[in-house]
């Protein structure tokens, strides 16, 4: 009896990683070995962390840790079902209630992340008749929203407002409804959605407005509400999504609207209906994280004070921080423009080599041309640090002809 060599039918994808390695765009997973810190173990290798989303350092906070080891204690360390059956505990309603709260809205529903809430609500509340009209930067959880719904999708030029408006205007008069969709801060340029005048036209076009406020959550507005508080634009802005993930410290993201839309996430939502809910521990640790940003909010204070420092001091090194060929920054994210994808991922591994974690971004993540070290501000990070990692920077940037 003869055997048979089987062929792989995966052997693809093994070509493709080695065409990724041949472009020098490969990597494997940085593996941290403590706590999420301005200053943390990676690999082996202690380094100053310019890569984490751990904007207020409340991943670590004192009073998160004792929610989440109190929770445990009390509840267990699993909700044991979805949220439609026999998963929903008392403290999940407790969280939507404070983010509801926080947020100046009727009601709140929490995903097990902010990807799920983008992906999820996007899909849910639009058909295949309907109109999407999108940010042409917008978040990869939006797009795959918009294409999961099988709508129309109209994408404008990155804030664009007149591109957006010809956009809406081009269907104003076809059956189905429309939906004008912004990030409120850019996840890869840190720029912030001009969303008084979004609001303007959805408001003059009939279309639902919605923001996703990942980024700005725990950094714009009072208290860290984010870019609905920023532009006092209360009231117009129809389905607000947020993360538990980044300035939060924890996990998840939200949901924020009208009672109506709430309810009918919990009737339509995929990742809702069929997700397991949160552990009551991160449900806990997010409540905690809620009371910080209303009780200390000299946390934002000292996040922004140490981004004023980082984008003067880079921008004189005579760094692209954005402005020239991407938009500028106007928050803690400061991207390290260098266009070729090679260059930056090189330029990221030389970093680490120098102690400094600035993780390199390039297609499909951002354009062809577009590569860039993203640099995240923290609140906890120290002057002596960012001051190491400028001159960490300097040194491989000359060496490798970034600066002159």
């Amino acid at each position: 009896m003869s055997v048979t060599t089987r062929i792989n039918p995966l052997s693809y994808l093994t070509e493709q990683l080695d065409d990724l390695k041949a472009k020098g765009t490969y990597f494997r997973l940085r593996v941290l070995e403590d706590e999420q810190a301005p200053v943390c173990t990676f690999d082996g290798r202690k380094v100053i962390n310019l890569a984490s989303n751990n904007y207020l350092g409340l991943t670590t906070h004192p009073r998160l840790r004792e929610a989440a080891l109190e929770a445990t204690r009390k509840y267990g360390v699993g909700s044991g079902a979805v949220r439609t059956i026999a998963g929903t505990m008392k403290i999940h309603m407790e969280l939507e209630e404070k983010i509801a709260r926080f947020k100046n809205v009727e009601a709140c529903v929490v995903f097990q992340s902010g990807f799920a809430a983008n992906a999820g609500t996007v899909s849910a509340v639009l058909g295949k008749d309907d109109f999407i009209i999108s940010d042409q930067l917008n978040h990869a959880s939006i797009i795959d929203g918009a294409r999961l719904s099988k709508a129309k999708i109209l994408v404008f030029r990155h804030k664009d407002i007149g591109h957006a408006e010809e956009q809406l205007a081009s269907v104003k008069h076809q059956p189905g409804r429309k939906l004008l969709i912004s990030d409120g801060v850019f996840s890869m340029d840190g720029d912030i959605g001009p969303l008084p005048q979004l609001c303007d036209l959805a408001e003059r076009y009939g279309a639902i407005m919605m923001v996703d406020d990942a980024h700005a959550s725990g950094v714009l507005g009072r208290n860290g509400r984010g870019t609905i508080d920023h532009f006092n634009v209360h009231g117009r802005v129809d389905i607000q999504v947020g993360t538990l993930s980044k300035a939060v410290g924890a996990l998840g993201g939200y949901v924020c609207g009208s009672r109506d839309l709430i309810d009918f996430l919990y009737h339509r939502a995929r990742p809702f209906l069929f997700s397991t809910s949160h552990p009551p521990s991160v449900a806990a640790t997010c409540i905690a994280a809620f009371e910080v940003l209303e009780n200390e909010p000299e946390r934002i204070e000292k996040l922004w004070e140490n981004t004023r420092f980082w984008k003067k001091e880079l921008g004189l090194l005579g760094f692209d921080i954005g402005g020239r060929t991407t938009p500028a920054s106007e928050t803690p994210i400061t991207p390290i423009i260098i266009g070729d994808s090679k260059l930056t991922m090189d330029f990221s591994r030389e970093l680490f080599q120098e102690c400094v974690l600035g993780t390199g971004i390039t297609f499909p993540t951002v354009p062809e041309g577009k590569a860039r070290i993203r640099t995240i501000m923290t609140a906890t990070h120290k002057k002596a640090e960012l001051d190491q990692a400028l001159e960490v920077l300097k040194k491989v940037g000359k060496r490798m002809g970034i600066l002159a």
